[in-house]
């Protein structure tokens, strides 16, 4: 897989690459030396969400690299941080972790703290990119009207269906509601299908596994002005990838 991200980051000519890597420990959580295969391969910086905090050994990792992010809405005080601005090519890109309450976990309100973070960050940098992690489409949608014209982009997270609404709104921002899962394709929601048809008939919450199967990349690639940070133009991209062995 890690081969296969390098070579779609190559392949669109990505100046930079942000990946979601809070599911890459068999579905759960993120293992340092998985981040460190993700940096390996290519990626910048690395967002996440409600199931970053799965194992615990990537606590101090969260706190000692700054490209390896939590949402910056969690209550103040909790192990890492939710934004970093890095340079490539002698441009400063901010990149921002924001998660959901709808659904979700009762956190600091998104709208207030992505706000507040969006007029912080742009004193450093006019191009800032935010992966919002959330369950419900409308407030993902709602999120990136809010926040139109003050971010570059609000990339949906979480729900592991990539959506065909990919599009620049009226200020500029670039919105998806959901840039889709990195995993296998023949399972429910990248997950062996018989344990969640069984978790559905009887309720019970049976261990989820990761389905062995082809998988799929799936992600967006998003252009930007660099001197209004307005994006240009978002395009999605999947590639299959053939199940090892």
């Amino acid at each position: 897989m890690f081969m296969t991200l390098q070579s779609i980051i190559k392949e669109v000519k990505a100046d930079l690459a942000v990946a979601n890597g809070e599911n890459a420990a068999e579905g759960l959580g993120l293992t340092p030396e998985l981040a460190e295969g993700l940096f390996k391969s290519g990626v910048d910086v690395i967002t996440s969400g409600n199931h970053i905090w799965q194992k615990k050994e990537i606590l101090p990792l969260l706190e000692s690299d700054a490209r390896l992010l939590r949402p910056e809405n969690y209550p103040l005080g909790v192990p890492g941080h939710g934004s970093c601005v890095v340079n490539r090519k002698g441009v400063d890109v901010a990149v921002l972790s924001l998660q959901g309450r709808l659904h979700m976990y009762n956190i600091r309100c998104p709208f207030a703290v992505g706000s507040e973070a969006a007029r912080r960050l742009h004193s450093r940098s006019r191009v800032i990119v935010v992966d919002f992690h959330a369950e419900a489409p409308e407030e993902k949608e709602a999120l990136s009207l809010y926040l139109d014209g003050s971010v570059s982009a609000v990339i949906g997270t979480h729900t592991h269906v990539q959506t065909a609404d990919e599009t620049i709104l009226p200020r500029g921002t670039a919105f998806i509601t959901d840039v889709g899962m990195t995993g296998p394709k023949n399972g429910v929601i990248g997950m062996k299908p018989e344990i969640s048809v069984s978790r559905a008939l009887t309720q019970i919450p049976y261990k989820m596994e990761v389905e062995d199967s082809d998988a799929v990349v799936s992600g967006v690639v998003v252009e930007v002005d660099t001197e209004s940070g307005r994006t240009l133009s978002i395009q999605r991209v999947q590639r299959d990838v053939p199940a090892l062995g």
